[in-house]
Formats: structure tokens, C-alpha cells, sequence
């Protein structure tokens, strides 16, 4: 059983961009939520600027550079993850801009159904651009303890409207392309990504 939900886990882990941590300046900002535009509909994400500052400050800056418009939901895994963040049309990588980020799963925050969380390699501090939703209560994900195996995800946001389109998403039928597992076969892609409200 263990095995199964390492390699679960593994199958979400983006390739190496940057592994040096970088901290963006705190987020000062009241609930703060982005919306994703996506094909199948809209999804609003509440983020939790007060416990992920520098998580929320990253996701933020990519947001506002419209790094995540016209990318793709491209690894979806039933009762598991979606995971976006880095892949546009036809699976081609979209580099990251900016440095990676220390891991904030510390925080306290668990890896429940709708929350949002930041996708990275085996390394603790190598999240960058991708993310993912979780579609059910993910324990396994969660942060518990220091070392790198027990380290976790580190959740910053939830989901507060359109988990139903998330369940769309989940739903799709996958496929392999490449390299790459649980590719949807036809293509979800985030027109664009915007804040929606909360303070600058």
C-alpha cells in the first residue's frame, strides 16, 4: 500500500527548473483569490496569504505576469491531483521565471480536498511554477517532519468556487504522451489566470 501511494506521489513531481530557494517579500493582503479561466470553466482559489507567505507571494507574481494563461491541466489522476502549472498546447515545457521558492508545508495546512499545493521534484525546496488541487483528503502529502522524505506539500490556497469543475477535470479520460503519464486526451487548457479580489 505504501509503495502504491509513493509512486502516486512521484507521478506529480515536475522536472528540476531551479533548486535554489529564493523569498519573495510577504504578501500583505486580506484573503486574497484567483480565478482560473479554463475550458471547462471557472475555478476561484482563496489564498492563504497568512500561513504561505512566500508560496503566495510566487503563485501571485506568476498570476499577474500571465505566466499561467493558455498553459494546460496536464496531469490529472482520479481521486488523487490535478496538476497545471507548465505545460502549454502539445505538452511543450514552459520554463520557469523565477527561482524556487523554500517549502512552506510546515505551515500547518493539510493536504484536503480543494486545497491548492505546490508541486516540486524530490527536492524540498524546488517548487517553482506548477501546482496542484487535491481531489480528496491526501495525508500522505502532508508535512511530517524535516527530513526530505517526510518533508511534504506545501498547501497555500483552497478551492471556494468550481470544485465541480474540478471534478470535470478529474473525470477526463488520460493518456500517455512522451514521457509523460495521465496526460488528459483532450487537451484543459487555463485561458487565462487573474486575481479576482483581496488586497494588492
Amino acid at each position: 500500500m505504501l509503495r502504491a501511494v509513493l509512486i502516486a506521489v512521484m507521478f506529480f513531481l515536475p522536472l528540476a527548473a531551479h533548486a535554489n530557494p529564493a523569498t519573495p517579500a510577504h504578501v500583505v493582503g486580506d484573503s486574497p483569490t484567483v480565478t482560473f479561466e479554463t475550458t471547462l470553466g471557472n475555478i476561484v482559489i482563496e489564498l492563504y496569504a497568512d500561513k504561505a507567505p512566500v508560496t503566495v507571494a510566487n503563485f501571485r507574481r506568476y498570476v499577474r505576469e500571465s505566466y499561467y494563461d493558455n498553459l494546460l491541466f496536464h496531469r490529472v489522476i482520479s481521486g488523487f491531483v490535478i496538476q497545471g502549472g507548465g505545460f502549454a498546447s502539445g505538452m511543450t515545457p514552459r520554463q520557469p521565471t523565477h527561482p524556487a521558492i523554500a517549502n512552506e508545508a510546515g505551515n500547518g495546512l493539510l493536504n484536503k480536498r480543494g486545497t491548492l499545493s505546490m508541486a516540486r521534484t524530490y527536492l524540498v525546496n524546488s517548487a517553482t511554477s506548477q501546482f496542484f488541487i487535491n481531489l480528496s483528503d491526501n495525508p500522505a502529502l502532508d508535512h511530517q517532519g524535516n527530513d526530505p522524505a517526510r518533508f511534504g506539500y506545501a498547501v497555500f490556497g483552497r478551492v471556494v468556487e468550481g470544485m465541480d469543475v474540478v471534478d470535470k477535470i478529474a473525470a477526463k479520460a488520460t493518456r500517455s504522451v512522451g514521457g509523460h503519464q495521465d496526460v488528459p486526451a483532450k487537451e484543459i487548457m487555463i485561458i487565462k489566470a487573474f486575481e479576482s479580489s483581496g488586497k494588492k
